[in-house]
């Protein structure tokens, strides 16, 4: 199944987050990939909100936060990963199944992944404009 929207400011990308977080639930696994400044920290804001009812930050300098609500939400954010070993070394897996995981940079973690994970891919389009496609599933 695949969805498809174009967003035309950064508020409308959190909102179509936030309608995202609607249909998601524990166990969910989902991956972002975009360039920089595409829109993927501005779509999970929509999603920790929506889920934990606070502000969403990036993670970028510690790689993960966590966000306590209806379900625990925890965002990861792999853009300074120099490497797939080092994925290794965060204890990323003792997080699934505990809640939702947002993973932003999702590319560099390719051979880790779940075959049910959800791709969330985020194009610039213009100086606000965004195209956002959702996939389920890798196949």
């Amino acid at each position: 199944m695949r969805e498809i929207y174009i967003s035309n400011s950064a508020k409308e990308t959190e909102k179509i987050g936030e309608k995202f977080a609607e249909k998601l639930k524990k166990g969910d696994i989902i991956g972002f990939s975009g360039e920089l400044g595409s829109g993927k920290t501005t779509f999970i804001k929509g999603i920790v909100k929506k889920l934990c009812n606070i502000p969403a930050t990036s993670p970028s300098f510690v790689l993960i936060n966590e966000y306590n609500g209806k379900i625990p939400v925890f965002h990861f954010d792999l853009y300074r990963l120099e490497n797939e070993k080092e994925i290794e070394t965060t204890g990323w897996e003792e997080y699934i199944g505990k809640g939702i995981i947002l993973i932003e940079w999702i590319e560099k973690i390719k051979k880790f992944l779940p075959d049910n994970l959800i791709l969330v891919k985020i194009e610039i389009l213009g100086d606000n404009k965004r195209k956002i496609k959702i996939k389920r599933g890798r196949k």
